[in-house]
């Protein structure tokens, strides 16, 4: 009988690199760190993502000829939640500890992969003293408005999405926004931001807010049911991992849906195979926060149409932003070190402050301006599941109007 088992999510990642490498082998090589969540309690999923965005990336840059003189790209993986059972189940001992192997014993000129805000500001922090770049790829509202030198993000916010989810309540006439958070410094965040934008509304918004422990919770029935008598508008789901999809599913359980529309404050819903499987009907109708990318999306540049055909081809599916994140960083960062001075991890900070760098929804350069320090964010809009089954390629954009690509639809009503 056999003993063999699955391959560990890291395993698979780091064969799937290893792959890689040996298409390259024989050249010189520069390594980037990829310290991203491969385990629970973290998000595997979003550190497989990103991490095939990465190794995209590397084959992109293979295929264009190099990073210069032949250079091409190496990686050292870890999983950010290596060590949490040893550390007392926090993550930030554990994601620190792993960018320090990284960028202290194996070298990293770079490192990409933050995704959970409980760790942002600790690995951002240790990445500014040691002095190598580090790409996020969360949304924490504040880590770059901090001003650390070394500290880059191509993505969008909390800070950038929070004003557009209001003001599309606003506009659609909810005047009662229910709001469900984690204890996560990604629930807390979101929910402060929230209401901040809920109290700074142009129309009176009232808000009835619950919290509920992550780690713990498999029950938010009870907290559900005192959202639904008291009767709101609009729900804002601010579940995380494993939450966010419990929400849903009891809040149909007890008929909150879909009388009640329910709303997102970060795109979860685009991992579809996943969302459908989990959700099924009940996944209708919820909109969140994204942006214009799309496989479809006529602004789309020549490397961003590569990025898709190359991710469906090996995958099989149309691609996440998450990988579209991590494919713009590595190439961003192949591109400021064909304009550095030098192969350094000083002389890459120095290019990526100073160059503009081709993405997928064109030219992007790293300003250092007040709110949006080493920040380059795209616009953000809101999309909505309108059928079952539809995924980033088919659904639509339902706000801002002048990017809408469809009307918002309200649950009970045909479209």
């Amino acid at each position: 009988m056999s003993t063999t088992s699955e391959p560990t999510v890291l395993e698979t990642v780091n064969e799937q690199f290893r792959a890689f490498a040996r298409t390259v082998a024989g050249a010189p090589t520069v390594t980037v760190g990829i310290v991203t969540p491969l385990s629970l309690p973290g998000d595997p999923t979003a550190g497989t993502l990103t991490a095939r965005g990465a190794l995209i990336g590397a084959e992109y840059v293979r295929d264009h000829g190099g990073i210069r003189d032949g250079l091409q790209f190496d990686f050292v993986v870890r999983d950010d939640q290596e060590t949490v059972t040893l550390d007392g189940g926090t993550m930030p001992r554990s994601a620190v500890g792993a960018l320090a192997k990284v960028a202290i014993v194996d070298g990293a000129l770079a490192v990409l992969g933050p995704w959970h805000l409980r760790y942002t500001e600790e690995v951002a922090e240790l990445a500014d003293r040691i002095g190598v770049p580090l790409f996020i790829e969360n949304a924490h509202p504040g880590v770059t408005a901090r001003q650390r030198r070394a500290v880059f993000r191509t993505f969008t916010s909390m800070a950038e999405r929070a004003p557009v989810l209001i003001r599309f309540a606003a506009d659609q006439g909810f005047r009662r926004v229910g709001l469900i958070h984690a204890d996560t410094v990604f629930g807390r965040s979101a929910a402060a931001l929230l209401t901040a934008e809920l109290q700074a509304a142009e129309e009176p918004m009232e808000l009835y807010s619950v919290e509920f422990p992550q780690e713990s919770t498999t029950d938010l029935r009870p907290q559900l049911r005192e959202i639904q008598q008291w009767q709101p508008d609009v729900v804002i789901n601010v579940g995380v991992v494993r939450t966010n999809h419990l929400i849903v599913q009891q809040a149909a359980e007890i008929g909150l849906l879909p009388q009640v529309p329910m709303l997102a404050p970060f795109q979860w819903p685009l991992r579809a195979p996943d969302y459908w499987k989990a959700l099924g009907v009940h996944g209708l109708h919820m909109v969140w926060p994204a942006t214009q990318f799309s496989p479809n999306w006529s602004g789309l540049t020549p490397i961003g149409r590569w990025f898709v055909d190359r991710y469906r081809d090996t995958y099989g599916t149309p691609p996440p932003d998450t990988a579209l994140n991590a494919f713009t960083d590595i190439t961003i960062i192949a591109q400021a070190l064909r304009q550095a001075d030098g192969v350094g991890r000083a002389e890459l900070i120095d290019a990526l402050e100073k160059g503009t760098f081709d993405t997928w929804r064109g030219p992007v350069s790293f300003a250092r301006g007040e709110t949006h320090w080493h920040h380059s964010p795209p616009p953000v809009v809101l999309q909505q599941y309108q059928e079952i089954d539809q995924d980033i390629s088919t659904v639509p954009i339902v706000y801002p109007p002048e990017l809408r690509t469809a009307g918002y639809v309200r649950p009970g009503t045909s479209n």
